[in-house]
């Protein structure tokens, strides 16, 4: 794609596993489940690959199906995600370069915000527990519209309290699901590389516009095409 062609005016991303490294306590949420039944934990690295498959994907990765469901999975569901509020922000952090890449954006009046499948009630008090994401322009979470991603609703959504036309945004995310929002909305996608992707995922074929294997290879891009 030649640079300074694509009109950007405004930059959109997924939040755990593209925004926020949300695997420690998300990871420590599981675990609390596990241990509590009887179960063995799940170590680190399983905890990365499965984040972004939500509370019922780390359950599943530790359980499996057939014993999730003979456990009752909407009970161990409810569970991690009492646990989870409960400690939400202890090791969560933005990536590394995330501050200094939404501080940039604010400087230059550039709108960015999230569009997230993390539900309203573990988002709202995880952003105000980080100040250096402030200049969020507007959160869309799981449960703000009656669709979520893949559906492009919660995009046009975000690009309208935004006022910006989905055609002229970026939005970067490191799950299927989240280029297949962008795309479906018109919208220029960016794969986030540095986050939750797992040993099966094939990024190449998800149809992204852009790759980053970096937060740092983000900016620079970004900087570059912003001017």
């Amino acid at each position: 794609m030649s640079p300074r062609q694509t009109g950007l005016r405004c930059v959109l991303f997924d939040l755990d596993g593209t925004l926020l490294d949300t695997a420690p306590d998300l990871g420590a949420a599981v675990n609390h489940v596990l241990i509590s039944e009887g179960f063995a934990p799940l170590s680190d690295e399983i905890i990365r690959q499965t984040t972004s498959h939500g509370a019922l994907g780390l359950l599943r990765a530790g359980l499996g199906d057939e014993l999730l469901e003979e456990l009752g999975a909407t009970r161990l569901r409810t569970a991690l995600l009492d646990y989870y509020a409960a400690h939400l922000c202890v090791g969560t952090r933005p990536y590394e370069g995330m501050v200094d890449l939404v501080h940039w954006l604010a400087s230059r009046q550039i709108p960015w915000g999230i569009v997230t499948n993390k539900p309203g009630f573990l988002t709202e008090p995880l952003l105000a527990a980080l100040p250096d994401l402030a200049s969020c322009g507007v959160t869309v979470s799981a449960d703000t519209l009656p669709v979520r991603k893949p559906d492009p609703a919660p995009m046009f959504f975000a690009c309208d309290q935004l006022g910006v036309e989905a055609a002229h945004c970026l939005y970067v995310g490191d799950h299927v699901r989240d280029i297949e929002a962008g795309r479906n909305a018109g919208m220029l996608t960016a794969i986030a590389g540095w986050g939750y992707l797992h040993g099966e995922d094939d990024p190449s074929a998800w149809g992204a516009d852009l790759h980053f294997d970096t937060v740092q290879g983000l900016h620079h891009w970004l900087r570059y095409e912003l001017g």
